[in-house]
């Protein structure tokens, strides 16, 4: 009979599945991470960076002679390739939505031999989602929101961001664009069209630059949009809303729900 060999040395091309891992309690596997993690702070400190988004040092992972890769989008399916040419095993998840997030959380919690750990604390993470939809729920106004992902072009929110906002009380403007998994299909070419939409409520999350409330204000005709006249406009790090892993599911959700809770004690007060 062979022994169950688990991966032992794993790079991570991106940050959700090395925060993961961190949570079941298996940082010590892991030997590369993205140079964009900052969740959590200690694998920042702690592991070697080793990689873009779209890039990759090639050399530098296959010194660190990793059994696994851990990766995200098939945006990263070169650097996967190269890798696979080497003799590594690689998996590129592509979790656009919650439910394809839990999925991940589990395949790497299995992948790693912690599938009874991974399923407690997804059932958490399920019980905290239904928590604030319940909370939500009592809300006999939901508000427009326009989540921003980028701002030149303006790029709307990916799906599983569309989903958070729903379950936190609102009411996603954009949700036939939340569908697209590429950032170029959810581009918004025409800001009349926000305009148009009129949302109560504006966040940004730049996508690692910081988000520049006073510039979104100021574009032409956007002075009319109620978010801008009654200074309802948001940022969310990337990190905590834009990283297809338990952040958004915990910390993310967390500060849109906390958001819309603002909204609604302050909506009386508003200009109409």
């Amino acid at each position: 009979m062979f022994d169950l060999k688990l991966p032992s040395r794993i790079v991570c091309l991106t940050e959700e599945t090395t925060e993961w891992l961190y949570c079941l309690g298996q940082q010590d596997r892991i030997v590369g991470i993205s140079g964009y993690t900052v969740r959590p702070p200690e694998a920042r400190r702690d592991k070697p960076r080793i990689s873009a988004f779209l890039s990759a040092k090639i050399d530098q992972i296959l010194a660190l002679k990793p059994d696994y890769v851990f990766g995200f989008s098939d945006l990263q399916a070169d650097i996967a390739s190269t890798l696979i040419r080497h003799g590594i095993s690689v998996t590129i998840f592509n979790q656009r939505s919650i439910e394809e997030i839990i999925s991940m959380l589990y395949q790497v919690g299995s992948i790693v031999g912690q599938a009874n750990e991974a399923l407690r604390q997804i059932e958490m993470i399920q019980s905290h989602l239904s928590q604030i939809q319940s909370r939500a729920a009592v809300f006999q106004i939901r508000p427009k929101i326009y989540f921003e992902e980028w701002d030149s072009p303006s790029i709307s929110g990916i799906k599983w961001v569309s989903e958070l906002i729903e379950i936190a009380g609102g009411e996603d403007c954009f949700p036939e664009l939340a569908c697209h998994s590429l950032a170029k299909d959810r581009t918004i070419h025409d800001p009349q069209v926000v305009v148009d939409k009129n949302p109560d409520i504006i966040i940004g999350s730049w996508c690692g630059k910081k988000f520049r409330s006073n510039l979104v204000a100021n574009r032409r005709g956007w002075s009319t949009i109620s978010a801008v006249k009654n200074k309802q406009l948001y940022e969310i790090k990337s990190p905590h809303i834009l990283q297809p892993g338990p952040a958004a599911l915990t910390d993310g959700v967390d500060q849109i729900h906390k958001i819309i809770m603002n909204w609604q004690e302050s909506k009386s007060k508003f200009v109409v």
